[in-house]
């Protein structure tokens, strides 16, 4: 008997710093679609080559790059400030408006374990830290697989439906739409990395998700080192007005249709740039 407790002992002391030492870093590079829409006289007349050399900006504008560290229950997600992302400025007389763009201060706390998130983000100079409950996706597990570098991955989808708005200006005046449409993630997720993360709130699967596809979004895991020599500490977000995520996306609608105010009041000549970007 003495023998036994010693062994459950041994094992418990062995899983602890297991669970220790299990720590991570995954690097996630993201690329978007957009749908461009050019209004104005001036454009009519534009070649096809100038329209893809804009097309071609605006889509290395949304080209970004993330890192996920993590250990066994906890997580921070941001976007590598090392790499800058080209700024978009007005040219040839034309205001060039971007919708949902995001932006790069964002830190994104998960604590998988607890079930909730805080996320530090910040909307025209002010600060703001959301706390909730980590999403739930209801993932259908498939037999699918793909390599995606040395891991084998399984693949799941989840679908949900959700209101999608749609605003533009036209003769001066800003248009709304609202409409129902389902939205189908796909995620591939690795066992191999048995922890239960991936990029941004995802969550949820058996194993670390390492590509996801939402919507016109795509996030793929470039790199991935485990146990790294240098020991990963994950700080909580502490700076910031504090607000669901409820309370958030209400101010998140207000501030798109403020902008989208001032961007009928800046329309000028009429050669505007609308840049619509879907989940």
């Amino acid at each position: 008997m003495k023998n036994l407790l010693t062994i459950l002992s041994f094992v418990l002391m062995t899983s602890t710093i297991t669970a220790q030492k299990f720590q991570g870093k995954a690097t996630y590079k993201t690329h978007r679609k957009m749908d461009m829409k050019l209004a104005g006289p001036q454009f009519s007349s534009m070649s096809a080559e100038k329209k893809a050399q804009m097309n071609a900006m605006m889509m290395k504008q949304f080209q970004k790059t993330f890192t996920l560290t993590f250990n066994a229950s906890q997580s921070i997600y941001k976007e590598d400030k090392s790499l800058k992302t080209p700024s978009v400025a007005p040219s040839s007389g034309m205001n060039i408006m971007v919708m949902g763009s995001g932006g790069g201060s964002d830190v994104l706390y998960k604590n998988i374990k607890d079930d909730t998130f805080i996320n530090k983000t910040e909307i025209m100079g002010k600060r703001f830290l959301i706390k909730d409950k980590l999403p739930r996706f209801d993932w259908k597990l498939t037999g699918e697989t793909k390599n995606i570098g040395i891991y084998t991955c399984y693949k799941a989808t989840y679908t949900r439906q959700e209101d999608q708005t749609n605003m533009s200006v036209e003769d001066g005046k800003v248009k709304e739409s609202t409409k129902k449409v389902d939205v189908v993630t796909t995620a591939w997720y690795t066992p191999k990395i048995a922890v239960s993360n991936g990029p941004g709130d995802y969550t949820g699967l058996p194993g670390l998700i390492l590509e996801i596809k939402e919507g016109n979004q795509t996030i793929v895991c470039s790199e991935i080192v485990m146990n790294p020599k240098e020991k990963i500490e994950i700080v909580k977000p502490r700076k910031g007005k504090v607000v669901t995520q409820d309370q958030y996306s209400k101010i998140m609608d207000k501030k798109m249709k403020d902008q989208m105010e001032h961007f009928k009041s800046r329309r000028g000549n009429g050669n505007n740039v609308e840049i619509r970007i879907g989940g």
